[in-house]
């Protein structure tokens, strides 16, 4: 068994594989992820993130490879002797139970003494906003109270991980977003490793560090969001993160083009790229706008423009020839 090592990885996984029947869900995963790192697995459904969560967890044992968490292999440890908690996206709240006795639950269950209990209860209550709270059922609380319950519960054994599967699936648009930043900053101040599974690129580009794209049971990319959004080393990830126009170069080989990075004018723009077009659509989102252009030699593009300030010629609307340009740089060669 190895021994841990605060310089390594928190995590690190090596050909991991799991099969159910035929199905491979998670295909020879190799993996790191750093201490105190929020990092999401993110992919469509049936693309094996869950299912790594769970090996991670001990719910599910692979087929093949191995699984270290902190230095110790944990390859075939039950999850009651790993150092994670799992945090789930029904949450689970006991409704018999107040806010103080959900939270508690696995701290009695491991013989933790009362006072102890008491102490660790209030501290992470207070951590999250809910120290008025601690009296109240589970049915007393707004979807978004409930979420930072099922949140205190998993933190107040302070595992070394805590694995979060669909976290914010269950609150409405809104409280999403402000859920959103209430977790980022209670990880940071805890300074914990968090793992998340997320379909929901939009969350998972806002929330995490670093972030591992999946599709049919392998990481088909690992970065931070950033270079990810920018630098998609393929057509999957180009089209899954965010919208891109997907484009054949004249070369061979494929060029991925975002909508924010072309330029839409009602004369030919001064750009070492350009193509004329002629507006087929259009739909008004408040901060911008966005217009699918027919071209001849690409097809439907899509354009996005700022609505802070009016592009170039002024407003543009259905039916109407425009012109499209961009940069060399502009667009991102893809490797496939």
């Amino acid at each position: 068994m190895s021994i841990a090592s605060r310089d390594g990885p928190i995590v690190r996984i090596e050909g991991l594989t799991k099969r159910f029947g035929p199905i491979v869900a998670v295909d020879r995963v190799d993996l790191e992820i750093a201490r105190g790192e929020l990092f999401a697995l993110l992919g469509g459904s049936g693309c094996g993130k869950t299912t790594l969560l769970r090996m991670l967890a001990g719910f599910e044992t692979p087929d093949a490879g191995r699984l270290f968490i902190d230095g110790q292999d944990m390859t075939d440890v039950p999850p009651y002797r790993r150092p994670v908690n799992m945090m789930f996206q029904s949450y689970a709240l006991f409704p018999h139970m107040d806010v103080a006795a959900n939270v508690g639950y696995g701290l009695r269950r491991d013989g933790v003494k009362a006072p102890e209990i008491a102490a660790r209860v209030a501290e992470i209550l207070e951590l999250v906003h809910l120290q008025d709270h601690a009296r109240r059922k589970p049915s007393q609380l707004s979807g978004g109270q409930r979420q930072r319950v099922a949140l205190a519960r998993a933190l107040v054994k302070r595992p070394k991980i805590l694995l979060l599967d669909e976290p914010l699936a269950a609150l409405d648009r809104k409280l999403r977003e402000a859920t959103r930043f209430e977790m980022v900053r209670l990880q940071e101040q805890l300074g914990l490793t968090f793992v998340m599974v997320t379909h929901d690129q939009e969350e998972a580009m806002s929330m995490a560090t670093r972030l591992a794209v999946m599709n049919a049971g392998r990481i088909v990319q690992i970065g931070t969001p950033h270079a990810i959004y920018e630098h998609p080393v393929s057509r999957f990830v180009a089209d899954f993160i965010g919208i891109a126009n997907i484009l054949a170069l004249p070369e061979g080989g494929w060029m991925a083009l975002r909508p924010e990075k072309i330029t839409l004018a009602a004369a030919r723009p001064d750009l070492p790229q350009s193509v004329s077009g002629r507006i087929v659509d259009l739909a008004y989102e408040g901060d911008r706008s966005l217009y699918h252009v027919a071209t001849e030699p690409h097809g439907t593009m899509i354009v996005s423009t700022a609505n802070t300030s009016r592009a170039a010629g002024g407003a543009f609307s259905r039916g109407q020839q425009v012109w499209l340009g961009w940069a060399d740089e502009a667009g991102q060669r893809l490797e496939a």
